[in-house]
C-alpha cells in the first residue's frame, strides 16, 4: 500500500532572539507536529524552517536534530521582512508520509503565532492549534 505524502505547516512566536528560546520554541513546534498528527520520525521526509528577520541567533534545524530527526533533511531560511508582520516567528513546513486524510492533518500555530491564521483556530483549543486546510 502506498502511503500518501502530506504537508504540515506550523509556527510559534518566541519571546526574544536568544539561542535557548529559539531552540526550545522550535522543539515545542516540532513535537506538536509529531504528536498532534501521530507521526514517528520515520514518517518525516523533510522539514523546512523559516524565521522572521529579527531572529538569527540559532538555526532551528538544530532542535529538530535534538528531537531525533538526525537523518531527516532540514533547511533554514529567513522570511521576507514585511512591514508590520508578526515578529519573532519560527515557521515550519514538513513533508510527511501519513494515512491521515488532508482534512484531518493538524497544523500547530503556537503562542502568539495563532494570530497568523485565526481562520483555522479550533474553538476551545487552548494551545492555539489548528486543524485542516
Amino acid at each position: 500500500m502506498q502511503v500518501p505524502i502530506r504537508a504540515i505547516r506550523g509556527a510559534i512566536q518566541v519571546d526574544a532572539d536568544v539561542p535557548e528560546l529559539i531552540f526550545d520554541g522550535t522543539r515545542e513546534l516540532v513535537e506538536a507536529v509529531m504528536e498532534w498528527n501521530g507521526l514517528r520520525v520515520e514518517d518525516v521526509i523533510s522539514v523546512f524552517f523559516t524565521m522572521t528577520p529579527d531572529l538569527r541567533s540559532r538555526f532551528p534545524a538544530a532542535a529538530a536534530r535534538a528531537a531525533g530527526m538526525l537523518e531527516v533533511p532540514a533547511m533554514c531560511a529567513q522570511e521576507i521582512g514585511v512591514p508590520d508582520a508578526l515578529p519573532r516567528v519560527i515557521r515550519l513546513l514538513a513533508h510527511v508520509e501519513s494515512m491521515l486524510p488532508r482534512s484531518s492533518i493538524r497544523h500547530p500555530y503556537l503562542r502568539g503565532a495563532a494570530a497568523l491564521r485565526p481562520d483555522l483556530v479550533v474553538a476551545g483549543d487552548r494551545t492555539g492549534g489548528l486543524s485542516g486546510h
